[in-house]
C-alpha cells in the first residue's frame, strides 16, 4: 500500500496581506504547496481572516522567531521565504532555528541599515560613496562637519526612498534635516520601533544612471534573473521611483561590471541563499552598489517579471518561480521570458486625499499595455515623497522592445487623472494648535 504523499510546506513572512500574498497563495494552490503565512498583525484577534497566520511582532525579531517555531513544533517545515524588509530578519532567526537553508541573520539585518550597509561595502574595499551618521536630536551645523555639496539626507532603516533628500547648500541640509527628523518622529513611524529612528546618514551624492537588478542565490552562487532599466533620472531633490524596464538596454559590458557588482555586494554581506534585490548606479567613476535587500522586489512590481518553463507554453510568475526554488523543484531555474516588460509604479504629484481617478479605461486602451492597477483608495489621504511610500497604483506594458514597453507606459500614464485636494489642518481640542 502506498503512504500519502506528503504535501511540502513554506513559510511565508509578510508585513500585510496583499496583491503579492494572493499571488503567491495562487502559485502555492497551483504546485500543491501548503502556505503559512507569518504576518503582524494584532495577535489578540482570532484569525479574523480565516488564513490560519501566525501573528507575530517583527520589532522583535528574535522573539517572533520563537513563536514561530514554537506553534509550528509538530510541523515539519521546508522552506522560508519574506516579504518586504521588515519580515526578513525574523525569517532568517526562523530558518537558523530550523536549520533551512537561508541567510544568516547578521547579513540579512546589514541588509535593513543603511549605516551597515556602507560599513561593510567600505570594509571589503567596494565603491562607496563618503557617508557619516548624524543625530538629528540636536542637528549639529553643517559647516563644522565639513560637509560637501550636494549630499544626501538618508534615514538609516526605513525604506522605498522615503524621507530620502538631495541638498545642495547649508539651508537645505538644515531643512532637509529637520523635515526628515518630523518625519522619523511622527506616530506612525514611531509605531514601526525601528532601530536609529533618532539618526540619519548622510553621504555623497552620486550622479549617473540607476538600475535595479533581481537576483536568485543557491549556496552562494547568484543568478541575475532580470536588470531593470529607470529611464527617468533619479537627480533629487526625492527619489520617488516610477518606470522599471526590462531587458536592460545598457552595454553588455556595462551589464557585466553590473552583475560583478551584484555578485561582490551580496558576498561582502554573506547572503548565500534565497532572492536578492539590489540597487546600482553607474558613472565614469564605476558601479556603485546602493543598496541590497535580501528580499525578492515589492510589491506589484514583481508582476513584470515572467519566466519560462521547459515544455510549457504559458510563463509562470516570480511568486512560483521563488517557490519552486524554496523548495528545490524543477524549473527553479526556469529563463526570463525573451518579451520586453515594464512597470510604471504611479507617481504621488503631491500630498492629499484622492477624490478621484480619471482615465483608467484610456490607459488600459493603449497598446502594448496589459495591466492597471489602482491601489490608493478614494476618500483616502496619501503622501507625497519624501514623507510618502506609496504609489498611487501600478501600470504594466509588454513588448518586443524596450522602447515600445517604455513608450506604451508613458502615453498611458499620461492617460491618468488623479483629483487630490488638500488636507484641512487639525486644531488641538486643549492648546488650539494646528
Amino acid at each position: 500500500m502506498n503512504s500519502p504523499k506528503v504535501q511540502p510546506r513554506i513559510l511565508l513572512f509578510t508585513a500585510k496581506l496583499g496583491y503579492q500574498t494572493r499571488a503567491f497563495d495562487a502559485a502555492a494552490k497551483k504546485l500543491g504547496v501548503d502556505l503559512v503565512f507569518v504576518t503582524d498583525r494584532c495577535h489578540q484577534l482570532d484569525d479574523p481572516w480565516h488564513d490560519r497566520a501566525v501573528p507575530v511582532r517583527f520589532e522583535a525579531p528574535e522573539e517572533a522567531a520563537y513563536a514561530v517555531i514554537k506553534e509550528l513544533s509538530r510541523l515539519r517545515v521546508d522552506g522560508v521565504l519574506a516579504l518586504g524588509d521588515r519580515p526578513t530578519l525574523a525569517a532568517a532567526y526562523v530558518t537558523r532555528g530550523l536549520g533551512i537553508e537561508h541567510n544568516h541573520p547578521a547579513s540579512v539585518e546589514a541588509c535593513r541599515s543603511k549605516l551597515r550597509l556602507r560599513e561593510v561595502f567600505r570594509d571589503a574595499g567596494l565603491p562607496t560613496p563618503w557617508f557619516r551618521s548624524v543625530p538629528l536630536q540636536a542637528i549639529p551645523e553643517p559647516a563644522l562637519m565639513g560637509m560637501a555639496y550636494p549630499c544626501v539626507l538618508k534615514p538609516i532603516s526605513l525604506s522605498a526612498s522615503q524621507g530620502v533628500v538631495r541638498v545642495n547648500n547649508r539651508e537645505e541640509f538644515v531643512a532637509g534635516a529637520n523635515r526628515l527628523k518630523r518625519l522619523l518622529e511622527s506616530a506612525e513611524i514611531q509605531a514601526t520601533r525601528d532601530a536609529n529612528l533618532d539618526r540619519m546618514i548622510v553621504e555623497e551624492y552620486l550622479p549617473g544612471r540607476e538600475v535595479a537588478v533581481e537576483g536568485l542565490l543557491t549556496s552562494g552562487e547568484l543568478r541575475v534573473l532580470a536588470i531593470f532599466d529607470k529611464p527617468d533620472p533619479l537627480e533629487g531633490p526625492y527619489f520617488e521611483e516610477t518606470i522599471y524596464v526590462t531587458p536592460s538596454r545598457l552595454s553588455e559590458v556595462e551589464q557585466r561590471l553590473i552583475k560583478e557588482s551584484f555578485v561582490d555586494a551580496a558576498r561582502a554581506l554573506g547572503l548565500t541563499h534565497g532572492p536578492v534585490h539590489g540597487e546600482f548606479r553607474l558613472n565614469e567613476r564605476g558601479v556603485w552598489p546602493i543598496e541590497v535587500a535580501a528580499r525578492p522586489i515589492g510589491g506589484l512590481c514583481a508582476r513584470a517579471l515572467r519566466f519560462q518553463l521547459e515544455n510549457e507554453t504559458e510563463p509562470i510568475g516570480l511568486e512560483e518561480l521563488l517557490l519552486r526554488h524554496a523548495l528545490n523543484l524543477p524549473g527553479r531555474d526556469a529563463p526570463r521570458e525573451t518579451a520586453a516588460s515594464g512597470v510604471l509604479m504611479i507617481p504621488v504629484p503631491r500630498s492629499g486625499v484622492l477624490e478621484k481617478v480619471d482615465g483608467a479605461e484610456e490607459a488600459r486602451a493603449v497598446a502594448g499595455v496589459t495591466e492597471l492597477e489602482i491601489t490608493a483608495r478614494c476618500r483616502d489621504y496619501i503622501a507625497a515623497w519624501p514623507e510618502g511610500a506609496s504609489y498611487l497604483g501600478f501600470l504594466f506594458a509588454r513588448g518586443e522592445r524596450p522602447v515600445e514597453v517604455e513608450n506604451a507606459l508613458r502615453e498611458g500614464h499620461a492617460k491618468l487623472h488623479f483629483r487630490l485636494t488638500p488636507r484641512l489642518p487639525v486644531e488641538h481640542p486643549v492648546t488650539g494648535k494646528v
